[in-house]
């Protein structure tokens, strides 16, 4: 079974800390994908590197390489010249 497979435990006390993780005890790859999806679509032109990714939502490289990789492949992000991560649709490349 693929990573994108399993289930992933997320802290509560870790996520209340970041406030934008979910807060429920365990947190699936799903959870995590529409997570991100949302934060894309409600703030416009969010422009994030890997490692402010990894540092926002609090995840491991493994994970975060994975759900980033999953957004470049449903073509929902793509990633700029400086390598910024940004929505797909975004007009500014």
């Amino acid at each position: 079974m693929s990573r994108l497979g399993c289930v992933f435990a997320c802290s509560s006390e870790k996520a209340s800390q970041r406030g934008a993780a979910p807060t429920t005890s365990t947190t699936t790859i799903p959870d995590w994908l529409q997570l991100i999806r949302a934060e894309y679509l409600e703030i416009p032109g969010l422009h994030l590197t890997r490692s402010q990714v990894q540092r926002l939502w609090g995840l491991d490289p493994a994970t975060c390489d994975e759900l980033l990789g999953a957004l470049l492949d449903a073509r929902f992000l793509t990633r700029t010249r400086d390598g910024a991560y940004v929505r797909a649709d975004a007009d500014d490349r």
